[in-house]
């Protein structure tokens, strides 16, 4: 009896199982492949069991795929990336897609920024990077010329709790008339989401729009589209920017502490797992690790029994003391995947140890950060003082170094950040005429190799070391002149007099060429001139006189210095504390800043980076005075190198013996000059936002120079009869 009961639910369960499979309340997947595979069907409108509805009266399914199934864990972050239809249109977009690239192709690639809109108020921090972008030779104040737009909407910060949160941005942004559902715009972005959960999601549909954001992840970053950005803080400099604090290197290159952390600890929500379990590690020794959940109003209602500790602890030591005394740096995540210790950890050439999974990190697609920081899993925290322990010291010193270039680089002002975000646009609208990957993440690096002048390594004067073999260009030339190499004398005729007969020319084996100034300005001597054959340009005033083995001597010490100016008139730099501003001195001193470009051989790279570089402002106030234009090119060539000039041996009467030679009343002796020098170095420096001049006591000097041998041994003679 009690069999034949089991027989019967038995059938009941499988009769009622057939009636649920054909009205469609049970699905049955033909596959067991994932929906992220080649022959499924694509996840819009598509869930199981659709192949099989056949009968009109089937039963709704009221759960789809994406909301029943978590199908998440076997596919791969662009398919996340792809399938995530919350944060706004152009989730999909690349450049080739979703950028209008016929606004570029007249005009080149110039930026628009909105007009500021009456009523509307622009944090500090947006507010410098509006002017950053028109103070750069990237903008343009007509919009029919741009190739790329910028809101004079604040949209930093998207925090609803944030004051600068602005209301109805979407309305505000999609009255605007150029606007275009957001194609060729670019949108900058530090905060997004808020309490509890931080989303990315802006509070606005963003459109066909790029994104310079910071804490992007990489389940939600577009590459080569979106541009990942640090993020700063609101005291960040607008320009200048202080240098690294790496001073010299040390052999072996360890500091007191091994890691360090000083930060918040969260006790609930989204970031605070990892740095809940930082003490783990924490040993007090060479490992400090220090949390506080001192922070927020409520903190006391939701202390935990390790905080009262932790707290003492925390109050142990000074930040500043651990950041620039320890060897590598914790950058755990936040609220957010982005944190200011990562800056602060690259200017203190402390090594960043990244702790935080799914963060794209900034400039990612143009910086190679395995040479300058440590990425590591938050999931293998356990592990990590042995990783960096294992870390041998020669590669210390060089993930040091490459901090330092970094932070100097693209980091330490806005106005930096700013500009590489663009460059990195630019190089993908005009990727015939981009930047390699040596070029970004070596010296000087992107900013100042600008590729509209080359892409070949050979043709910039910084990176002679790294190529096969020494390819400065110096072509088979005419010895016009004993022991100096003469390819091309080039005149730049810009007196009002008319030019002499071509029987009044000296007869030399080098070719003349002269070039009628049209605007007779003092700016035209450095021209990117297609006339100039060589890599070496000697620049000589017109009353300058200098010997053949001077000339020789210098363009000798130049080939060991490509990148800098070297010559002989140096002039020097310092500081006022009086009056407060730089001052201007040619005084013989034990020192020097600058050397003119009187008497001088640099690399032409110098005239390009000069005349395209350098904003319009600084070279018309260098025409209209007729001065500085020297001492211009030497802040210019300083800031590019971090180095100073390089000063040769000279006759001593040097400045007197120009001033005797002229024909005319010299302008060293107008008392003018001087006092406009004065005002130029200071005008200068305000707009490098920093003194870029550096010291220097060295000079090059021949071998054999005034030693007591006979002076027929010396190969520079004539030098010590000057």
């Amino acid at each position: 009896m009690q069999a034949k009961k089991r027989y019967l639910i038995l059938l009941s369960a499988g009769a009622s199982l057939i009636l649920l499979f054909c009205f469609g309340g049970i699905q049955v997947p033909l596959s067991r492949r994932g929906p992220g595979r080649r022959d499924d069907h694509s996840l819009t409108g598509y869930h199981p069991g659709a192949r099989w509805r056949r009968l009109q009266g089937y039963l709704k399914v009221f759960s789809t795929w994406e909301k029943d199934h978590d199908f998440h864990e076997d596919i791969s972050p662009r398919q996340k990336r792809d399938s995530n239809s919350g944060l706004f249109t152009g989730r999909r977009c690349r450049m080739e897609s979703c950028f209008n690239f016929s606004l570029c192709e007249r005009n080149g690639f110039k930026v628009y920024v909105y007009p500021q809109q009456k009523g509307e108020k622009l944090s500090e921090s947006y507010q410098n990077i509006l002017s950053s972008i028109e103070g750069s030779r990237f903008h343009t104040p007509d919009p029919a010329k741009a190739c790329l737009f910028v809101l004079s909407l604040d949209t930093l910060d998207r925090d609803q709790l944030s004051p600068q949160y602005v209301h109805n941005l979407k309305a505000k942004i999609q009255s605007l008339p150029l606007w275009n559902e957001g194609r060729n715009h670019i949108i900058f972005n530090l905060y997004s989401g808020t309490w509890p959960d931080y989303t990315e999601d802006l509070g606005f549909d963003i459109g066909f729009a790029m994104l310079a954001k910071a804490s992007i992840s990489t389940e939600n970053f577009r590459p080569n589209f979106d541009v990942s950005v640090p993020l700063f803080s609101k005291d960040h400099p607008r320009t200048g920017g202080e240098r690294g604090f790496l001073k010299h290197n040390t052999i072996p290159p360890y500091r007191k502490y091994m890691l360090v952390f000083k930060g918040k600890r969260y006790l609930t929500g989204i970031g605070s797992d990892t740095r809940n379990a930082l003490y783990h590690v924490h040993n007090s020794e060479d490992v400090v690790l220090l949390t506080t959940c001192k922070h927020g109003k409520d903190w006391q209602k939701h202390k935990d029994v390790r905080c009262d500790k932790d707290n003492i602890e925390y109050d142990k030591y000074d930040y500043r003391e651990m950041l620039y005394n320890s060897t590598f740096c914790l950058v755990p995540r936040g609220r957010r995947l982005g944190s200011f210790r990562f800056l602060e950890a690259l200017q203190a050439a402390c090594v960043p140890v990244m702790l935080s999974n799914g963060w794209e990190l900034p400039f990612s697609e143009i910086i190679n950060w395995n040479t300058a920081a440590v990425i590591g899993d938050e999931r293998l925290l356990l592990q990590i003082p042995s990783t960096v322990r294992s870390i041998h010291q020669d590669k210390i010193l060089s993930l040091r170094q490459q901090t330092q270039f970094l932070w100097e680089a693209y980091f330490n002002s806005l106005e930096k950040i700013v500009l590489t975000t663009l460059e990195i646009i630019q190089d993908r609208v005009l990727l015939h005429a981009s930047r390699s990957s040596l070029m970004w993440n070596s010296l000087p690096g992107g900013l100042f190799t600008l590729p509209q002048y080359s892409t070949n390594l050979g043709d910039f004067p910084f990176y002679y070391a790294k190529l096969d073999e020494h390819q400065l260009k110096l072509p088979c030339c005419n010895k016009v002149l004993p022991c100096v190499c003469i390819v091309q004398v080039i005149v730049l005729w810009n007196s009002d007099k008319p030019l002499p007969a071509k029987h009044r020319w000296p007869v030399t084996s080098a070719p003349i060429s002269v070039i009628e100034g049209e605007s007779k300005v003092i700016n035209s001597r450095f021209l990117p001139y297609n006339t100039i054959p060589t890599d070496a340009v000697l620049s000589l005033d017109e009353d300058t006189v200098l010997s053949t083995t001077e000339v020789d001597f210098a363009f000798t010490v130049w080939q060991s210095f490509p990148d800098r100016i070297v010559g002989y008139p140096a002039r020097s730099h310092f500081w006022d504390s009086n009056k407060e501003r730089w001052g201007y001195t040619s005084k013989w001193t034990n020192d020097y800043s600058m050397v003119l470009t009187g008497a001088a051989i640099y690399h032409k790279y110098y005239h390009y980076l000069y005349t395209t570089y350098l904003p319009a402002s600084l070279r018309t106030m260098v025409d209209q005075m007729s001065n500085c234009e020297d001492i211009l090119m030497n802040f210019l060539v300083s800031s590019v190198t971090k180095l100073p000039p390089v000063k040769v041996t000279q006759k001593k009467q040097y400045k007197e013996t120009m001033m005797g030679q002229s024909s005319r009343a010299s302008r060293w002796a107008d008392p003018d000059h001087f006092a406009q020098r004065q005002t130029c170095m200071n005008k200068f420096a305000n707009w490098f936002g920093t003194m870029p001049l550096i010291h220097s006591q060295m000079r090059m000097d021949p071998v054999l120079f005034k030693d007591q041998v006979s002076i027929l041994r010396k190969k520079y003679r004539d030098i010590e009869r000057l």
